[in-house]
């Protein structure tokens, strides 16, 4: 029963991005602040399926300025739990393939967001180097999942460098995102549990450059390993509680 009611309150979600959604990026077609905006739609969604999702921000974090925000990339669920962590100014960089994906891609592409090859090396580091100039000419801050696709419950899997590249080249901080564990989460069960989505503090790139990049790789890899047992043992405990 939930998984049908739940997929017919998506089906009217869709419905409603699909004209509301689009209109309203089509005020200012590819502006970064439609990014927040939306993200802060899909956001909302994650009520309907029983997620008691709650949300936390470093002070550090609040005042970061221009930055890289990087993020674990679990599921499909990451659509309604790690977009609450959207940030304003900021632009999501994703696979080309996202583009072709009905309504979500269309609004993808219409907020604003980069999209890259990833199945071409050097056409994807030519836009990394492109990510670099929008940072710097538009002061936008842009939003990446470093390790290139989803974890699927085999916890954070090893980084890419191309974030830590851009965040060098752009001399811009990096600020991890991690959310707890979404594997137990199932469109079909009435209560979900608890969810937690942390913006941790920026990590200065300062003493960084190409040629250590995988050293600053290595370290926002163990950071964003601890703070997710870190995230997943209290969710579990509240879970228990609850």
């Amino acid at each position: 029963m939930y998984f049908i009611l739940r997929l017919l309150a998506v089906a009217l979600f869709a419905i409603v991005m699909l004209i509301f959604g689009c209109g309203y990026c089509l005020l200012s077609p590819r502006n970064p602040r439609n990014v927040y905006t939306v993200g802060r739609w899909f956001g909302k969604m994650s009520s309907i399926f029983g997620i008691k999702l709650e949300l936390r921000q470093s002070e550090a974090s609040k005042t970061a300025g221009t930055c890289v925000y990087i993020a674990n990339h679990q599921s499909n669920w990451d659509l309604i739990t790690v977009s609450n962590a959207v940030r304003p100014g900021a632009v999501t960089v994703g696979k080309k393939s996202l583009a072709y994906i009905p309504i979500f891609g269309t609004l993808y592409w219409l907020t604003g967001n980069i999209l890259i090859d990833r199945n071409n090396r050097s056409k994807a580091m030519g836009t990394i180097g492109q990510v670099i100039d929008k940072i710097k000419e538009r002061d936008v801050s842009v939003w990446l999942f470093p390790e290139g696709t989803r974890s699927r419950g085999r916890g954070l899997l090893p980084f890419k460098t191309g974030a830590f590249h851009a965040a060098i080249g752009a001399g811009v901080p990096i600020v991890p995102i991690v959310c707890s564990s979404t594997s137990h989460l199932k469109a079909s069960r009435g209560n979900n549990g608890h969810i937690i989505v942390e913006v941790m503090d920026p990590i200065s790139i300062e003493g960084y450059n190409k040629d250590n990049v995988r050293e600053l790789s290595k370290h926002c890899h163990e950071v964003m390993s601890a703070k997710l047992a870190e995230l997943d043992a209290e969710v579990a405990e509240r879970n228990k509680k609850s």
